[in-house]
């Protein structure tokens, strides 16, 4: 497959937040694969999750490639990195031009609207008046939800997996948790890019006990030995998916991403509650659940797919919990080529 390099969109005007906050500017990271058609209808445009980036070949290899359910060979394939993230796009570590510092702390607040209302400028400025296929999986989702309904015109089929019409109590709870943990640590909003890092490690500890689940863990992380008291294969591998974060990310945008997923709720003064504004979703839509997710359980997926009209809605049992929507490839192909190929006769 061609992948191309990171490219970047640079918006010199000033962008302004759901919030009531300002960006003087904006610049926004992205990866394309495969060649927009002449008739410029063959675009599926991917939403990340949370520390993902705009490299979807790369986190989701299972289902883009040559020869896999998103083929670069057929379809003309773009994913940005969100705004707030540390992987090209403007967030807390991008150069704030009035001061000529980094933003850190004094990154104003965001949504997952103003997410999205990024990815529309990118899409205007790539010149694409359709998008064929929208997905998103979990945070993904929630891009993918408030797109379909922000630009209904433009975006023909949805795609959505592990994800919810709103952030729920549960959600809310394990972020507020982990920004604790965050905030705990000693160095948190320090004037460095490093700040915060052993919370993060924290962070991120909680939050792999809410991809993952009792189930996987046991079967995975349990000592063959009966007699240990300490140094446990679980304690070990906990850790371990801590510093491998940090190596890659940052508190600053964990922190901030986490506020703007809490603030997902697609009836948020839209004048009626997630059922009404659930039906006005226009997109033919596939739904697919994890059955063994607790972070956003199968059944916030069947409420969506129970109140959007041109609904289909799929459940995979699988064992690997929320994190289920990446890895169970397969399965997903399975169920999307079949689905995608009908929209196509």
């Amino acid at each position: 497959m061609k992948s191309t390099a990171t490219r970047y969109f640079n918006y010199k005007q000033p962008f302004e937040l759901e919030n009531g906050g300002q960006l003087p500017e904006l610049t926004i990271a992205y990866h394309t694969y495969g060649t927009l058609n002449a008739a410029k209808d063959n675009v599926i445009w991917i939403c990340h999750a949370l520390t993902a980036n705009a490299d979807a070949a790369d986190w989701w290899n299972g289902l883009v490639g040559e020869g896999k359910a998103l083929d670069p060979g057929k379809y003309f394939i773009v994913c940005a990195n969100i705004l707030g993230s540390c992987y090209g796009t403007t967030g807390p570590l991008s150069i704030d031009p009035e001061t000529s510092q980094p933003y850190y702390s004094r990154f104003p607040g965001i949504t997952i609207r103003d997410m999205v209302k990024a990815h529309i400028l990118l899409r205007q400025n790539l010149g694409l008046e359709k998008i064929h296929l929208l997905a998103g999986g979990s945070m993904g989702g929630y891009q993918a939800l408030e797109w379909s309904i922000m630009e209904s015109q433009v975006i023909d089929n949805l795609f959505l997996l592990a994800t919810s019409a709103a952030e729920s109590a549960w959600g809310v709870a394990v972020h507020t948790a982990q920004r604790m943990a965050i905030e705990a640590d000693h160095t948190w909003q320090d004037y460095s890019a490093t700040a915060g890092t052993a919370g993060l490690k924290a962070a991120r500890a909680i939050g792999m006990l809410t991809y993952r689940n009792y189930e996987l863990m046991v079967a995975l992380q349990t000592d063959p030995e009966s007699g240990k008291t300490d140094n446990y294969k679980a304690e070990s591998y906990i850790r371990y998916q801590g510093d491998k974060l940090v190596k890659r990310f940052n508190a600053y945008t964990y922190w901030l991403l986490t506020k703007a997923m809490d603030s997902h709720n697609l009836s948020r003064e839209r004048g009626g509650d997630l059922e009404s504004v659930l039906k006005t979703i226009t997109q033919r839509t596939l739904v697919i659940g994890i059955s063994s997710d607790i972070l956003c359980p199968v059944q916030e997926q069947v409420f969506i797919s129970q109140h959007i009209p041109e609904a289909t809605y799929v459940e995979i049992h699988s064992s690997y919990g929320h994190d289920g929507f990446l890895i169970e490839s397969e399965r997903i192909a399975a169920n999307l080529m079949p689905w995608l190929k009908e929209s196509e006769v």
